[in-house]
């Protein structure tokens, strides 16, 4: 009896097989690509819907009743703020689940505070309020400190102050993603001596700090 050639039946099982693993290698990447351009499309209508525009952030008033240094390079300080926070979205509201107030002088920190979280409703604005007041150690260099000296002769002092965020989007009753941004507003402050100062606080626009 001659001996039956499996050769040409192994040939037909590889290239069947491999034409299967092709075939479906390339249903899964149509599968894939289908479902990438229905998210984007989605997501397209989704902002066309919506048209979210930023938060926008000011700092309305500021009095400054203390702000000196002394001896041992410790600095006393008391900083009233007013931060107006304007949505201008017309379906979209934000959860402030946290809100942390860093005030700075001439890039050194001298004081942290955490304000009360709440909830901001579409087309409307919220005017949060913040204290600095204490004392703290603050090492100036030589050109810091004569920088120090000149905005006293002036009576405004260059103070920056820096949000830390974490908000929560809110479209009806869906919560969307948390983010958290980052905001920075550049003040120049006058100081208030017996209840008045040389100068008004103009309102100053906050920028994202990116």
């Amino acid at each position: 009896m001659g001996r039956k050639d499996s050769s040409g039946c192994c040939c037909c099982c590889e290239w069947l097989c491999g034409c299967l693993f092709s075939c479906i290698l390339s249903c899964l990447f149509q599968i894939l690509c289908t479902i990438l351009v229905i998210v984007a499309l989605a997501a397209f209508i989704f902002w066309l819907i919506l048209r979210p525009n930023e938060v926008k952030f000011h700092v309305t008033d500021a009095s400054l009743t203390q702000f000196n240094f002394t001896t041992n390079n410790t600095l006393h300080y008391n900083l009233a703020l007013n931060v107006s926070i304007r949505n201008p979205n017309k379906r979209i509201g934000f959860y402030y689940d946290t809100i942390e107030a860093n005030a700075y002088y001439q890039g050194k920190r001298f004081d942290t505070e955490t304000l009360t979280p709440f909830y901001q409703g579409h087309k409307n604005t919220t005017v949060v309020n913040t204290v600095f007041q204490g004392q703290q150690l603050v090492l100036l260099g030589t050109d810091e400190v004569s920088q120090f000296d000149s905005e006293k002769t002036d009576g405004v002092f260059g103070i920056s102050l820096k949000l830390n965020l974490r908000i929560r989007p809110k479209l009806g009753w869906i919560k969307v993603w948390t983010f958290k941004p980052k905001i920075q507003c550049g003040l120049n402050v006058p100081l208030k001596s017996n209840g008045t100062s040389s100068t008004a606080f103009e309102t100053t626009k906050c920028s994202y700090d990116l």
